[in-house]
């Protein structure tokens, strides 16, 4: 289908640019339900502020899609573990830690 048949098909049935914005709903923050204005032009904004997009991520962690996630073993304990957004950590907790850099040490 050609490109000039859709545009008159919307056309010929109002679906113009400027009707869709205009028969969009107001839209509100997702956070607090404040009105939110759109530019035109400009990506949909979702939140009012950045004290809200914050507080409604810190509150929905199950929506963050996470790509930094690195599987490890202990060196100390030996357990596998895995770290969110540090490519550069060894030890699972501090304990291990401090038992792996101290205790080898004293050993030599």
């Amino acid at each position: 289908m050609s490109a000039n048949s859709v545009k008159s098909y919307c056309r010929r049935n109002g679906l113009s640019s400027e009707a869709l914005e205009q028969s969009l709903p107001e839209t509100v923050c997702e956070n607090c339900g404040k009105s939110i204005e759109q530019k035109k032009g400009k990506k949909r904004k979702r939140f009012c502020s950045d004290k809200c997009r914050n507080q409604w991520w810190n509150s929905h962690l199950d929506q963050v899609k996470r790509k930094a996630i690195y599987e490890y073993i202990c060196p100390a304990c030996g357990k596998p573990f895995s770290v969110y957004g540090n490519a550069k950590r060894k030890y699972c907790s501090h304990v291990c830690y401090v038992k792996g850099r101290f205790e080898i040490q004293d050993k030599e």
